[in-house]
């Protein structure tokens, strides 16, 4: 299940593509803890990061793509408002679920499944249009 960041998904705008390395890293950490059954501390610590990590990230997308006044902001603000509940959700239910390692499973996937296809159906538009600029 693990996947990693591979150069097809490169958005071509490098501050982007190397938080998006570091995202894929640590949702594999996650789902490796899941696998190995870690300490459900652990595995809380991981969504922690996880989850602020990402709020960094869009923030950063955001502003940048303010910055270049991307023209498609409103729809990726939505994906990435989205997203965030999302987590928290998973967050809610492997919590509620006393560190059930299935939800932290089906986490790993909805977020590599996530991530993969936000990076190349709405992320790589960013950097499209940055070359046109």
């Amino acid at each position: 299940m693990a996947v990693v960041w591979t150069p097809d998904l490169s958005v071509g705008v490098s501050h982007i593509d190397e938080q998006h390395k570091i995202w894929f890293e640590k949702a594999n950490e996650l789902f490796e803890a899941g696998k190995q059954q870690k300490a459900k501390e652990y595995i809380n610590t991981m969504i922690d990061f996880l989850d602020e990590y990402t709020k960094q990230h869009f923030r950063d997308e955001e502003a940048y793509m303010e910055e270049i006044s991307y023209p498609e902001i409103d729809v990726q603000k939505k994906a990435h408002a989205s997203f965030v509940n999302e987590l928290a959700k998973l967050k809610q239910n492997f919590n509620e679920g006393g560190g059930n390692i299935l939800v932290i499973l089906n986490a790993n996937r909805m977020v590599i499944n996530w991530l993969t296809n936000h990076i190349r159906s709405m992320d790589k538009k960013i950097g499209e249009y940055v070359k046109t600029l």
